[in-house]
């Protein structure tokens, strides 16, 4: 591995923008090691510190940096589109979508198929062993959760297209008509009190963030100050004088989040990360150009889905393994707590990098080619990319605890099992695959 990703170091073009790919690595590190640090296991189950020591929930307007991962992917995606449409062969009018969705999506939907398959494998086998209570079945729930963020993911690749016309044609017009639909739907839920309007903006909330990315692909973000004091002050307001929540997390038992579903609060929050990274670029820019440090970032990019996919896996296992080495759990926050917590996290990372090392061949890139094919590929793959969305969300919710019991999920209007969640995301995955070829 070393002697490759050396290789692909030294090979990296000098147009690349590497301080994107360090804002990849950076943001999904961040958030692997904010959910280790916000597990609160005891004997009893799995709690969350920031409702222990609610004054820790400001640490979020840091630690919550998932907008930077979606910003950075509506960066990409613009960059690979306009690649995908110039390398169309000559005199061709050929959609090239299917092949777009293709490349985009098998770095995401491979590795998230196999931890899908593998843990409902394990899922079944534990349940018709009669293991599924305890802290397994809270395992069993849990470890399918941040799905959540691959079901946002594939519906931003599938959008990509469209919004990026939008785009194109008007610039920041098409940003702000996003974060004005967002603002609208939360004045429907809050003011308005129609019901389930809130869950527009997961598209709303997120699509705008994306559509950041594609700005700041035709350098359009000039005034990153100002952006990110604007969106800083507009979070503060929102919070200290609305009904958000001051968590930019979500929190158990909580009545209104700022997560499930978006809110206009976490917009702003959005606004003003992409401002301060943005902000850093320069210093970003001069750190990652050191040899050591690009490789470091190369050998993480290339492992960093794995890893996220994995994290929880690994944390809980290292819970488990306490609980069976008779280790005492301490009451979170106290400080017999804190005093784990380094042992904990280095155990963790040990874990996931023993599950990277096992499953991060899945996770290999395929060359994105512009196809002759069909015109029908097109719809193919925007079937096949809705299926593997619905399924993937699905699974989020409903986990795999009470896998023989029929247990489900509502996913919008319609419940959900495990089973048919995989199903739907599974069959979605092949469609892709096979329209991209």
């Amino acid at each position: 591995m070393g002697s490759s990703v050396r290789e692909l170091a030294g090979a990296t073009p000098a147009t690349r923008d590497r301080y994107i790919d360090l804002l990849r690595v950076v943001s999904l590190g961040t958030v692997v090691l904010g959910h280790w640090l916000m597990a609160a296991v005891t004997t009893d189950g799995v709690g969350n510190l920031l409702t222990v020591v609610p004054g820790l929930q400001l640490l979020t307007w840091l630690l919550q940096i998932m907008p930077v991962f979606f910003f950075v992917g509506g960066f990409s995606h613009a960059l690979s589109y306009r690649s995908l449409l110039r390398r169309r062969p000559e005199g061709s009018t050929a959609p090239v979508y299917a092949a777009f969705l293709r490349a985009r999506l098998q770095r995401l939907l491979r590795p998230t198929m196999v931890f899908v398959l593998a843990w409902g494998a394990a899922a079944l086998v534990l349940e018709l062993l009669g293991s599924g209570g305890g802290l397994t079945g809270v395992t069993l729930r849990l470890v399918t959760q941040p799905l959540w963020f691959i079901g946002i993911y594939l519906a931003m690749v599938a959008f990509t297209p469209a919004l990026l016309g939008l785009h194109d044609r008007y610039g920041w017009g098409a940003f702000a008509a996003l974060a004005s639909a967002a603002a609208a739907v939360d004045v429907l839920r809050f003011a308005a009190g129609v019901p389930y309007a809130e869950f527009l903006n997961f598209a709303f909330v997120w699509l705008a963030v994306h559509q950041l990315g594609f700005l700041r692909a035709d350098g359009r973000i000039t005034r990153p100050a100002v952006l990110a004091a604007a969106g800083l002050a507009a979070a503060v307001a929102l919070v200290a004088l609305g009904p958000y929540p001051l968590s930019m997390v979500g929190m158990p038992g909580e009545r209104i989040s700022n997560m499930a579903p978006p809110t206009l609060a976490l917009l702003c929050h959005g606004l003003w990360l992409v401002g301060a990274v943005e902000l850093l670029r320069p210093r970003g820019a001069r750190l990652v150009a050191r040899p050591r440090v690009w490789r470091t970032v190369v050998a993480a990019n290339g492992v960093a889905m794995t890893a996220f996919l994995w994290h929880l896996t690994a944390m809980l296992g290292v819970y488990g393994a306490m609980l069976a080495l008779g280790v005492p759990l301490p009451e979170p926050a106290t400080g017999a707590w804190w005093a784990q917590v380094p042992v904990r996290i280095c155990a963790a990372v040990a874990l996931t990098a023993l599950l990277v090392a096992v499953f991060r061949a899945f996770e290999r890139p395929a060359p994105a080619v512009p196809s002759r094919g069909a015109g029908g590929a097109g719809a193919l793959s925007a079937l096949g990319v809705t299926l593997a969305l619905l399924g993937v969300l699905g699974l989020s919710m409903v986990g795999y605890a009470g896998l023989l019991e029929g247990r489900t999920a509502l996913l919008i209007a319609v419940h959900v099992s495990a089973p048919a969640a995989v199903a739907m995301a599974l069959g979605g995955w092949l469609l892709v695959e096979r329209a991209g070829r």
